[in-house]
This record gives structure tokens, sequence and C-alpha cells, in this order.
């Protein structure tokens, strides 16, 4: 999946849009950029928001690593949207076996040639109503292991103020400050080698989820929960948009 012209010109537009308007709507702190790889990586970071991969974006692209994200297959199917996402090299997401594969083998593709894939590992937007990580999903940690690439863990904090988990308008004033710290890479030594069985890759998961919530933990100012949300647990579903419970008659949630 490599980069081509087209596909690089195209990411040069968007990102000059996307940038030039985040830049107006809120300024930017962000701290250990020193630890991204100078080759390939798998980025890994908390996901609050629905404008969070503008957010991470932003911060790779300005550090002149193109940014890949792993993003649902149905997106792909929206006009307008999913014409960007294919001309940038996106990979889609399915929800199949034989999808999961083809997904997971392109992006061992994009950080073999030494570029930056973002993947989510909650999945999707976390349900914890304090905006904690919460249980994440094994797809990083195999792919690390798999390839034997650096995970790099990363916090995020200040985006959901500008547009609120699942908000149906931006909160442009007073205006925001979006606040970004990345670490060093996930210390996965201890599963290489191993069979990638379900105890290997929910150990390592594991690993990864309390790397990002240490960060958050750092932006905040605030200890974490001792035992991290689990969706299955509160009867929730693992994928897709939910309705919680505090969220105003205006649609959005004040966090």
């Amino acid at each position: 999946m490599k980069e081509t012209a087209k596909s690089r010109a195209t990411f040069v537009v968007i990102a000059g849009i996307v940038r030039t308007a985040l830049n107006a709507m809120m300024s930017k702190k962000w701290s250990g950029v020193e630890n991204l790889p100078a080759g390939g990586f798998i980025a890994v970071p908390n996901h609050c928001t629905e404008i969070d991969p503008l957010v991470v974006g932003h911060m790779l692209y300005n550090q002149g690593r193109m940014p890949h994200f792993l993003a649902k297959g149905s997106l792909f199917k929206v006009p307008v949207v999913g014409w960007v996402l294919t001309a940038t090299k996106q990979i889609p997401v399915e929800r199949s076996t034989a999808g999961a594969n083809r997904s997971l083998k392109l992006a061992q593709e994009v950080v073999a040639e030494g570029g930056s894939i973002i993947i989510y590992p909650e999945g999707t937007l976390t349900r914890d109503p304090n905006l904690w990580p919460m249980k994440g999903h094994t797809g990083a940690a195999r792919l690390a292991l798999e390839s034997g690439l650096p995970v790099v863990p990363m916090a995020h904090w200040g985006a959901h103020e500008l547009f609120p988990r699942y908000s149906k308008r931006f909160h442009v004033f007073p205006r925001k400050t979006s606040r970004m710290l990345v670490g060093a890479p996930v210390d996965l030594s201890a599963y290489l080698g191993k069979p990638l069985d379900k105890a290997t890759l929910k150990a390592a998961t594991e690993a990864i989820m309390d790397d990002i919530t240490g960060l958050l933990e750092e932006l905040r100012g605030e200890q974490a929960p001792a035992e991290r949300w689990d969706p299955s647990k509160k009867g929730q579903s693992a994928h897709g948009r939910f309705e919680d419970r505090d969220t105003t008659e205006n649609g959005d949630k004040h966090q």
C-alpha cells in the first residue's frame, strides 16, 4: 500500500484545510514528540470524541509523518467522506474474519514501509462516563507482536470540549486548548515469541491500555478508576454509538 503522488497531494490539500480549521478553533500543546520512532510504528491514542482522528493526524502530520487510520468500512461508502478516505489511503476495517485479516495485512504494509498506522484499541468512543480509556481490543497488540514494530501510546485532552462526545455542534467559545502527550514505546518484550493466543493478546493489550491511561492521568492531573470500564459488564455494545443518560436536550454531553 505505497503512497502515490496523487494520494500524497490529496492529503496535503486536505491537511491544509484541517490544520487551518483546528488552529483557528483550538490552541495546541504537544509534548513527547521526540518519542516518535524514526521508522514505521503503530500509534495507539485514547478515543473520547469524533474529532480525535483530526487531532492525532494533525500532530503526526506536523512531525512529517503521514497518518493512516483503521476506519470503519461503512465510512468508505459515505459520499465525500468515502472518497477522502480512499484518496488518502486510509484502511477499511470490516467485521468479517476475511475483512479483518485484509485490514491487518494493509496495516503491516504501511508500517513496513516506514509509515505510521493509528489504531484505537478501544475500537470506538469510550463508554466511560468520565472519558477514561475503557477495555481495549487486541488488534493493535496482534499487529505489534506479529510485526515486531513499536507501539507508541498517546493521550490527548481538550478536544472533547470543542466537540463533546456524540455532540451535534462545535463549542467554539471560549477558545479551547488541545493537549497531547506522546509516550515511549510500550514494552511488549515479555510477549515476543509467545503463541498469539487469547491470554497473550489480552495481557499485551492491557499493557498498551495501561500506558495510554497513565499518559492521560498525567495530562488530566487525576487518577483513573482502579477498574477499567468494560462495556460487556455494563450491558453496552462494544461497537457503534450509544446514548448517554446524561446527554443534554440538545444532544451535547458536558464533561
